[in-house]
């Protein structure tokens, strides 16, 4: 009997680290693809203002503008200033570019409707970012409502506040689950372009994980999802569903957009037009070819007639001074 005792306790001192490792390895591991995902990829911007405005009088006028949010950090934006008491529009970007994916938006929209164009860089995106890291979406939902207050305290020339009562969002991926969080917490945002919207910010980060690890890539993004928890431990991270955000959205105009180059999100896009009130107009095109997603591949035709569509939109819903 002693000799079983021995070496149960012989085994038992064999295993039990194993037992205490493997959850330790897999919380180590899934905390460090959050961190590494969490960190994008840096990149030149593909134009600025200073280049873009040697072939455009409207993009000169564009300028760096700073504004701090809540929690203290810094964020930045190029601003394009429109007309007095005209809307304005907010751009935003995908994970893993940054503004200058969408200046040339900006610029076409300024020219063609004279709005206030606001173009930021989410948190970890762009040139030196002062914030290092993203929260895919959960930051940076709280970023906007700051935004937005900037946009509130710009002045036109005559000193008056410079845009009018109504804005509107346009946000691709990343960009559209921001837009989508807060449009929910400012009734004035009254008009959304959501371009192939995750369904949540697990599907978003997941997408993010397989694309920069594909190796068993259906492991790790689970094994991202669970390593938040640890690594977002002081509650950035949201994690109610782009759906459930979308039944709060009264009495706004919504365009939703997708397309067979990004099918993930195709598809999570189209089941979200089902998710908003009856007050609220959704109008819906999941076919296109390309979408926002990669529109910066596409030929000029194909670019032309996205932003058009665009802005027609805005153009419709906001209407003018």
């Amino acid at each position: 009997m002693a000799r079983i005792t021995r070496l149960f306790k012989s085994f038992s001192g064999l295993i039990l680290p194993v037992l205490l490792l493997v959850p330790a390895a897999i919380v180590a591991s899934s905390v460090w693809l959050d961190h590494e995902s969490a960190h994008p990829k840096k990149a030149a911007y593909l134009v600025t203002p200073q280049k873009y405005g040697q072939l455009s009088a409207r993009g000169a006028q564009v300028t760096e503008e700073t504004w701090t949010n809540h929690d203290g950090s810094s964020a930045r934006g190029w601003l394009l200033k429109g007309a007095e008491n005209a809307p304005a529009v907010i751009l935003l970007h995908r994970y893993g570019t940054d503004r200058s994916h969408l200046l040339n938006l900006g610029v076409k929209l300024s020219e063609s409707s004279n709005y206030t164009v606001l173009m930021p860089d989410a948190r970890g995106h762009g040139e030196n970012p002062s914030v290092k890291n993203t929260s895919f979406a959960g930051c940076e939902s709280d970023d906007m409502l700051n935004a937005i207050e900037f946009l509130r305290a710009v002045k036109s020339a005559s000193s008056k506040p410079l845009i009018g009562q109504n804005i509107g969002i346009y946000g691709v991926e990343m960009g559209a689950l921001t837009a989508l969080s807060a449009a929910a917490k400012v009734e004035t945002v009254k008009a959304l372009v959501l371009d192939s919207v995750p369904s949540n910010s697990d599907d978003l980060l997941a997408s993010a994980v397989e694309q920069r690890f594909p190796f068993a890539s259906s492991i790790t993004g689970k094994l991202a999802q669970t390593g938040t928890y640890f690594y977002y431990f002081d509650g950035c991270y949201r994690r109610e569903s782009a759906c459930e955000t979308a039944k709060n959205l009264n009495d706004r105009q919504v365009l939703l957009l997708a397309g067979n180059d990004t099918a993930r999100f195709q598809d999570s896009t189209a089941k979200l037009g089902k998710c908003f009130p009856a007050t609220t107009k959704v109008s819906s095109k999941t076919d296109l070819s390309p979408s926002g997603f990669s529109i910066i591949n596409a030929s000029m035709e194909q670019s032309e007639a996205y932003d058009q569509r665009v802005i027609e939109f805005f153009k419709q819903s906001l209407g003018g001074q």
